[in-house]
């Protein structure tokens, strides 16, 4: 891996880290408002509110400029977001601010790997940006559960500044007021990463242009026989995933008894077994062979089904193992299979964009959906089970339009494939 890559990878766990301690944070700040648990459910689909809003731009944003240029001012963005909700903004409204950094921040992210690495290398560097990403995840969650805990919080809550009223008076925004430092570290970082090279694509002056262009972006991929299965299973994966790490948090609570900070810890139980799986994958996956994890899918969502019957910890933490490596054998191949067809259709970051904007709007969608339900009274069983089998007959489906393009376009999918081949053995 060439050197610009390990920054790439250190910029995205702080960043990460950070993003997943906020989401701890902004549950428990509304919980100490007094806030329903809707409120806390719509937690996820306004972070997905921009990415939906903003894709037909922050791609095309994304290849007009040096991506670490992007990504730095996307930390920014996230910092603001903080300070909103420091200074007494809605959390919902400070959220989808930080959410605005995060849609600007992935199409640089993801799309700079294709630009500083080989298609031989893409894999593997999905393998260990995700590996590392999910790392983030259990370690931001801990993070979170950690400084909104007694034992930190009165730490931080002790700290005082002299002839300075910073207006913290609470766990939340204790903890909030660290990962702006978190933040920070990562907008440095982003500032460290070398040019690649490439060259910059201009940014349409017109932006009326970019929604055209970006919707003959989106059809090309949902198109292209392989890219549309690809895409279609990474959309499932992250809308159900985005949504289930509050569910396991409602769930932990309701089967076991769990406070938030003890829920935290499980969140990241499953990512410990995404990031197994993340890893294997990289090892042991090609570009050309990605779709053979179509199954898994099937898999993944009938055991998630079982996890209502679990009540007892040590049963639950290696299911959960098992259910996140399943996760994330499956996610990254089929993930770098996605920016291998999007970066040949249209670039790498209007790629992304266009991979974020479908993943976003079924976190958007479904997450809007469980927020009502959770309004209604739905429990965190019947969402369990709901996700469960959705998971499980979409992922069918996926593999029965798979099956038929390779009946009926067998010309066309093994000409994708061979290109596939070539790029993996001159990479």
């Amino acid at each position: 891996m060439k050197r610009g890559f390990y920054t790439i990878m250190a910029a995205q766990f702080f960043s990460s880290l950070a993003d997943n301690a906020l989401f701890v944070a902004a549950v428990e700040l509304i919980k100490v408002a007094g806030g329903k648990a809707w409120q806390q459910a719509a937690l996820v689909p306004m972070f997905a509110l921009f990415y939906v809003i903003l894709a037909p731009f922050v791609g095309a944003f994304a290849d007009s400029q040096p991506k670490g240029r992007v990504m730095f001012i996307s930390n920014a963005i996230k910092m603001i977001g903080c300070a909103l909700m420091l200074i007494g903004t809605h959390p919902l409204l400070a959220y989808a601010v930080v959410g605005l950094g995060a849609a600007a921040y992935s199409p640089a992210k993801y799309g700079i790997l294709t630009e500083l690495l080989p298609a031989s290398l893409l894999v593997k560097a999905n393998g260990w940006i995700e590996g590392l990403t999910i790392a983030s995840i259990i370690l931001g969650v801990l993070l979170g559960g950690q400084l909104i805990g007694h034992r930190v919080s009165s730490m931080l809550l002790s700290f005082d500044f002299p002839f300075i009223d910073t207006g913290i008076r609470t766990p939340p925004q204790a903890a909030i007021a660290v990962l702006i430092g978190v933040y920070s570290l990562a907008a440095w970082l982003n500032l460290r990463i070398p040019l690649t090279g490439v060259e910059m694509r201009p940014m349409a002056t017109n932006f009326a242009e970019l929604v055209p262009d970006f919707l003959r972006c989106n059809s090309r991929l949902w198109h292209d026989k392989l890219g549309q299965i690809s895409l279609s299973t990474t959309t499932l994966f992250w809308g159900v995933s985005g949504n289930l790490r509050y569910i396991v948090l409602a769930w932990s609570a309701v089967a076991l008894g769990y406070s938030m900070t003890q829920a935290s810890s499980l969140i990241g139980v499953i990512a410990i077994g995404t990031a197994v799986g993340a890893v294997i994958a990289s090892m042991q996956m090609r570009l050309d062979t990605a779709t053979r994890v179509i199954p898994l899918g099937v898999a993944m969502g009938l055991l998630l089904i079982v996890l209502n019957a679990i009540h007892n910890v040590w049963v639950a933490a290696p299911f959960l193992i098992l259910l996140g490596g399943l996760g994330g054998y499956l996610v990254v191949p089929m993930n770098a299979l996605l920016q291998h067809r999007g970066h040949n259709l249209m670039g790498a970051g209007r790629s992304i964009a266009v991979q974020n904007f479908n993943e976003q709007a079924c976190i958007l969608i479904l997450g809007a959906l469980y927020s009502l339900a959770a309004g209604l009274g739905l429990s965190a069983f019947a969402a369990i089970t709901g996700f469960g089998l959705m998971v499980a007959v979409m992922m069918w489906l996926i593999g029965r339009r798979h099956r038929y393009n390779c009946k009926h376009y067998a010309d066309e999918v093994e000409h994708l494939l061979e290109i596939a081949r070539s790029d993996v053995r001159h990479g």
